[in-house]
């Protein structure tokens, strides 16, 4: 299978989103951090898969994770940097009945604005911890999900968590394995550098960093994701005995095929590398079709 989705995607740091008509943007005046780029998407069908084998905060919980065991499958979301939880509000609006969404709300964002965030992916991990296992605890079915820093985040707590039934699955996305490390860095760069730094990394930069005030609120927290990540060392060698899916967009010029299959050595289950036409940001193209490739890789 392959994707045939053509695209018009600025990717963006995760400051602010508009995921599609009559959203708006994810940040105002004192609202902090929102969720991701401003695109413009065009439809999308399927994707290229390649298969194989190889050896404190708070869950936006609510409705979405009360599936009964056998029900749907709930696919917990974590967020990439700068992002915040309401990213994933269209996806949970929109998934079918065999899937249910719950993002995860980090520290310094959104509604959670005054908390400070996160600056070390351990920290985040005993942080997010409770709440994921409580949703583990209320649902049937759980799979993980984190794209860039939030593929991170999901891998390391799904080793936390791996002794549970109820995690079949670890999807990730827009990442390289997590051994690979990261060479380009803009942590403890001055504020202009830093920015040019991360518009490099993500193609875009939104309008909002323009606003002094708005600058003032969204800085930090995007300073301390990009720390949490560029800083990242895996807490084990020890594979993970759950399968993994990695997600890549085939014009993603940050995160090559070669550096995505590197997920496969982190898993002694099964491993499927799937591809979907798009950039970096693909997530944020097609969420009806982005949703299909969820139910059907965790069916």
């Amino acid at each position: 299978m392959r994707a045939e989705a053509s695209t018009d995607t600025r990717t963006g740091t995760g400051i602010g989103t508009r995921t599609g008509p009559g959203t708006g943007p994810g940040t105002g005046p004192g609202t902090g951090p929102g969720t991701g780029p401003g695109t413009e998407a065009r439809t999308g069908t399927s994707a290229g898969t390649r298969t194989g084998t190889s050896a404190g905060t708070r869950a936006e919980v609510g409705a979405e994770a009360g599936a009964e065991k056998g029900g749907p499958i709930t696919l917990v979301c974590l967020p990439f940097a700068g992002a915040g939880a309401s990213f994933f509000h269209p996806w949970a609006a929109q998934a079918g009945s065999g899937l249910k969404i719950v993002p995860i709300q980090l520290p310094g964002r959104e509604w959670r604005l005054i908390d400070e965030p996160y600056r070390d992916v351990a920290e985040a991990v005993e942080g997010l911890l409770p709440d994921i296992a409580r949703v583990l605890d209320e649902a049937g079915r759980v799979a993980l999900f984190g794209h860039s820093m939030g593929a991170v985040l999901a891998y390391e707590l799904a080793h936390r968590l791996a002794g549970r039934a109820e995690l079949v699955h670890l999807v990730v996305s827009g990442s390289p394995g997590p051994h690979a490390g990261r060479t380009a860095r803009a942590t403890d760069l001055p504020e202009e550098d830093f920015l040019r730094r991360v518009e490099e990394f993500a193609g875009y930069r939104h309008e909002a960093l323009a606003n002094p005030e708005m600058r003032e609120l969204i800085l930090p927290t995007l300073r301390a994701d990009v720390e949490m990540h560029e800083n990242y060392a895996p807490s084990t060698d020890r594979p993970l005995p759950v399968p993994i899916t990695a997600l890549r967009g085939t014009a993603d010029d940050l995160v090559s095929a070669e550096q995505t299959e590197e997920w496969g050595k982190a898993t002694s289950r099964e491993f499927a590398l799937v591809e979907v036409a798009g950039g970096h940001m693909f997530l944020a193209d097609d969420i009806p079709a982005l949703l299909g490739l969820f139910e059907s890789v965790l069916s």
